[in-house]
């Protein structure tokens, strides 16, 4: 027999999408949102009382787990995105299922900590060095779908085919642990991967200079076949478009555009170095967009047309990606303020839509249309921030959502709940006990 289990919030204040409502009581069976009740000026008996702006739970959705450990390591001296990446490629070589999932746990609760409550896991380290596959071939997506369970937040594991180095290359002695072979033996073994209470399966092309021409339809049909979302690094690099241009006689967009693969299940990641014909085809198609300010800056990639893929119809959705800083909340800001230096005006978007892209349409964008919102029958996830800090005071409450995007960070965040259960209290993880050490450790040994 099963037992239903009952709680009820009290939200000091909550952003209901529109706008900041003070003493809101939500009601909890089952891990979802069974009432919310509005103008409940004390906390009823019993309640959990979560003091500060309430928001839905965050959703992540581009990360790199193991990018983590970069961290600081790559600030050392200049280069550009492909130097950066010869630096990844030295991590990639020491994971294995125990330590990458080991990793994942410590990024995971941190990015809890942040009050992401869903991430979108691009995941492409499939195999052990060399290319030799684990016993079990998924073993690195089940650490990974593991270590989100241990960190008390959902995955959306987005299983990604990478079969090449670049147009017409086999993959490289670093990217061989990437590759299947090709687009049908990777669709082979990621079918074997279950969807649980946590966890919900997606796929990925890593990119269109990773994966064949001939074989993007093979990926996109296995995602179509199961209505999963289908994410896509997309024209992060113009180095990336000239190839692409050279070998096709199309930009990566048209590409993608003339096998299949944009859809409104289907998210380009950056989408930063667009035409204007790129731009109608992914907004036409109602293709998402994922925003990576934060890394996009960090690689000096560039800025990507976030407003004019907006007005075409492409939803935006935002992501930590390498994870140079975890903070949802700065991914937003960026946004906007990058607009603003690009175009030397303000105000391209309401905070309330900045709110959005981090919460309900980053679940969307994952596979969670049930998440992302304080609502009657949505997945009970909810963020706290602080309004009292040193970011935060001052602002009167009903400016609760601009306070949040413009001016708190991720160490404002205190509380996070996940399916009704309370992952991170007063801003201390209630299952990983100390997320600093883990990430030393878990770091440390990859370095060792």
């Amino acid at each position: 027999m099963r037992v239903t289990t009952r709680t009820t919030y009290w939200l000091e204040h909550a952003w209901l999408d529109t706008h900041v409502e003070p003493g809101v009581a939500v009601e909890v069976a089952d891990g979802r949102i069974t009432a919310v009740r509005t103008e409940v000026p004390v906390p009823p008996p019993g309640a959990e009382v979560l003091r500060g702006l309430t928001l839905p739970g965050l959703a992540n959705a581009h990360s790199h787990a193991f990018h983590r450990a970069l961290r600081g390591t790559v600030q050392v001296g200049s280069g550009t995105f492909w130097t950066w990446r010869e630096l990844m490629y030295t991590f990639a070589d020491e994971l294995t299922p125990e330590t990458y999932h080991a990793l994942a746990r410590a990024v995971y609760a941190e990015m809890a900590l942040a009050g992401v409550s869903c991430v979108g896991e691009f995941h492409y380290v499939h195999h052990a060095p060399g290319g030799t596959r684990y016993a079990d071939p998924n073993a690195m997506g089940e650490a990974l779908i593991a270590a989100a369970a241990d960190a008390g937040i959902r995955i959306t594991l987005l299983d990604t085919a990478y079969l090449s180095s670049g147009f017409g290359e086999p993959p490289n002695a670093h990217q061989r642990r990437f590759s299947d072979g090709s687009a049908e033996s990777w669709a082979e073994r990621c079918s074997v991967l279950k969807e649980r209470d946590h966890a919900r399966i997606g796929a990925a092309i890593h990119s269109v200079r990773a994966v064949p021409a001939g074989q993007l339809a093979t990926v996109a049909g296995w995602a179509e076949e199961r209505r999963a979302p289908l994410h896509v690094h997309l024209s992060e690099q113009t180095a990336e478009n000239d190839a692409c241009l050279a070998a096709h006689g199309r930009t990566p967009t048209r590409l993608l555009a003339d096998h299949g693969v944009l859809g409104p299940r289907t998210t380009g990641v950056h989408n930063t170095h667009l035409t204007d014909e790129d731009i109608a085809l992914l907004g036409g198609s109602g293709t998402g967009t994922c925003m990576c300010p934060t890394t996009e800056r960090d690689l000096a990639d560039g800025i990507g047309p976030a407003v004019a893929l907006q007005h075409a119809g492409s939803p935006l959705s935002l992501g930590s990606d390498s994870h140079a800083v975890i903070d949802l909340l700065e991914e937003a800001r960026a946004m906007e303020l990058n607009e603003r230096l690009r175009t030397r005006t303000r105000g391209h978007w309401t905070a309330a839509a900045l709110l959005r892209a981090a919460s309900a349409d980053g679940h969307a964008a994952l596979g969670w249309q049930d998440a992302g919102s304080i609502e009657t029958g949505m997945l009970a996830d909810l963020t706290t921030i602080a309004l009292d800090s040193v970011r935060t005071a001052g602002p009167v409450p009903r400016l609760g959502a601009e306070t949040a995007v413009f001016a708190a960070t991720a160490a404002d965040v205190r509380h996070t709940v996940v399916g009704g259960r309370h992952v991170v209290r007063d801003g201390a993880h209630t299952l990983v006990p100390d997320v600093p050490q883990a990430l030393a450790r878990a770091v440390e040994a990859l370095r060792t």
